[in-house]
């Protein structure tokens, strides 16, 4: 079948002209990786991107590491540990481990890696570190980690976003040339790193016994950004690339339909959302301030028929962000809204507004996505002005409290624990926008007590408030569509992390 049979006339067009010869990842043992977003600082402290975590748990690792498929958590840098008090954990350190440039792995490394990190405010994400007072070195592979108070999350944090660095070298070279020439004990260690962003990468041969990692099967990582993605796909049906991810929908079978390409589907623990300002940051006379309209906004949209047409393959409406890995999520709990307009229209007039009213909706997702919302709220009496922006804008904008509605993509950092969802959204953060001080007394409860029982009954409480109160709106869970060369062997994980460590050719 021909090319012009199977994909659009762009991309037919973009084949023409691009003529990729084909290069098989495979003949030169090459993982040819194409992924969405460049990362402007690939030290794993200093970026909140996707990507950036996908690079990061390549080459560094944690002292804790989480199963893909179980969730377990595993030894990594650590062999074992034990809870000293309610605010100290010690770890036993694993022999034998060195750094990608030669240096033996000690408690040092892991007291200067978590010590820095509480106390450098240029850390992207502070709040996941915040919980931590300090470290502190027992023996050479001996180290106790302290907590602020009580903190139950702590080996879900440690076991994910928690790499370590090396001391000597990143204090010799200093964090600038650190993040150019990276170093850690990874099964992959970087090669270099291009004035366009490309990451090549070659595996670890010195890897460590034992890790859950395991040692790869592949040889060179070779990590590019292209953001168009009808580039990416040329270059995939071209042999330029190995790997994408984010295929079209309208593409995904045209694509699958082609002798070197395999498509898959994967439901992933990410959830589009629309976080509303209820908490009237964007304006004190605000309609979103009161719980009937905020309610009627929930009415007002067709989830199910926005999983079903942005994402094919298996997408579900949650009625609260989080997921079923993680303790305190039950769905079934909290209560749902189920596409209703005229009880929308209905909501709108008890609460003052039966004209409705204008607003405006931020988003760096995909314009459908936002134009879909923009339509089901005109429906009903709301007239929203889309302001479709790059992710940075939003952020920036979201943290000012200047989005009465934003829609974006939450999973967690990779964190499978409910309280980093809860504590990001609702504890006072610059991406509070609820400023509901209920909610917030239920979370920080929750966030400081190690009687499980208690910690997972105010988790509960909380997710039904948010519920109750229409704070929060999910919009459907993630598939994630994966194109790929037929040499390859890889296996998509359910949150969200690409792994090509446990990949293989064919």
């Amino acid at each position: 079948m021909k090319l012009k049979h199977l994909l659009s006339a762009s991309l037919v067009a973009l084949m023409a002209t691009t003529a990729v010869p084909a290069i098989a990842g495979k003949a030169d043992d090459t993982l040819r990786v194409t992924l969405r977003d460049a990362i402007p600082n690939v030290d794993p402290y200093y970026n909140t991107q996707a990507a950036g975590l996908i690079v990061a748990t390549h080459v560094w690792d944690t002292l804790m590491i989480r199963d893909p498929e179980t969730f377990e958590i595993k030894p990594g840098l650590a062999t074992e540990w034990k809870q000293v008090n309610d605010l100290t954990t010690e770890y036993k350190l694993r022999a034998g481990v060195k750094f990608h440039n030669g240096d033996a792995f000690s408690a040092d490394d892991v007291v200067y890696t978590l010590n820095t990190i509480v106390a450098d405010k240029k850390v992207a994400t502070p709040s996941n570190y915040a919980w931590i007072d300090k470290a502190e070195k027992v023996d050479d592979m001996t180290v106790r980690i302290v907590s602020k108070k009580a903190f139950p999350a702590a080996f879900a944090y440690i076991s994910s976003i928690t790499p370590i660095w090396p001391k000597a070298y990143r204090e010799s070279v200093g964090p600038d040339e650190f993040a150019k020439k990276p170093v850690g004990t990874g099964p992959y260690k970087i090669v270099s790193i291009d004035s366009g962003g490309d990451i090549m990468m070659e595996r670890n041969d010195d890897y460590f016994d034992g890790s859950p990692k395991g040692k790869p099967a592949i040889k060179n990582l070779l990590f590019r950004a292209v953001a168009d993605p009808t580039t990416q796909l040329a270059e995939l049906i071209g042999g330029k690339s190995d790997w994408i991810q984010d295929v079209n929908a309208d593409q995904f079978d045209k694509l699958g339909a082609m002798p070197n390409v395999q498509v898959v589907r994967s439901e992933v623990q990410r959830i589009a959302y629309m976080n509303i300002a209820g908490g009237g940051r964007d304006r004190p006379d605000s309609p979103l301030k009161n719980v009937k309209v905020r309610q009627a906004i929930f009415h007002a949209v067709d989830r199910e028929v926005m999983a079903k047409q942005f994402m094919p393959g298996g997408s579900r409406v949650p009625n609260v962000v989080c997921y079923d890995t993680q303790p305190a999520c039950d769905q079934a709990s909290v209560a749902s809204y189920p596409y209703d307009p005229a009880k929308a229209r209905a909501l709108l007039a008890e609460a003052g507004y039966p004209d409705g009213f204008d607003t405006e909706l931020y988003s760096y997702l995909s314009p459908a996505w936002g134009g879909a919302i923009q339509n089901y709220l005109q429906a009903v009496g709301i007239n929203v002005t889309m302001q479709q922006q790059a992710v940075a804008a939003v952020i920036k904008a979201a943290q000012e409290g200047k989005t009465p509605l934003a829609v974006a993509g939450w999973s967690g950092f990779g964190i499978n624990d409910v309280s980093t969802y809860l504590q990001y959204f609702f504890t006072g953060s610059s991406f509070d926008q609820a400023r509901d001080e209920e909610i917030s007394d239920l979370i920080k409860k929750g966030a400081s007590t190690v009687d499980e029982p208690a910690r997972l009954k105010a988790y509960g409480d909380a997710f039904k408030m948010i519920a109750d109160r229409a704070h929060f709106m999910p919009l459907f869970t993630y598939v994630k569509t994966y194109g790929m060369s037929k040499d390859l062997d890889y296996k998509p994980s359910k949150d969200d992390w690409a792994r090509f460590y446990l990949a293989k050719w064919n």
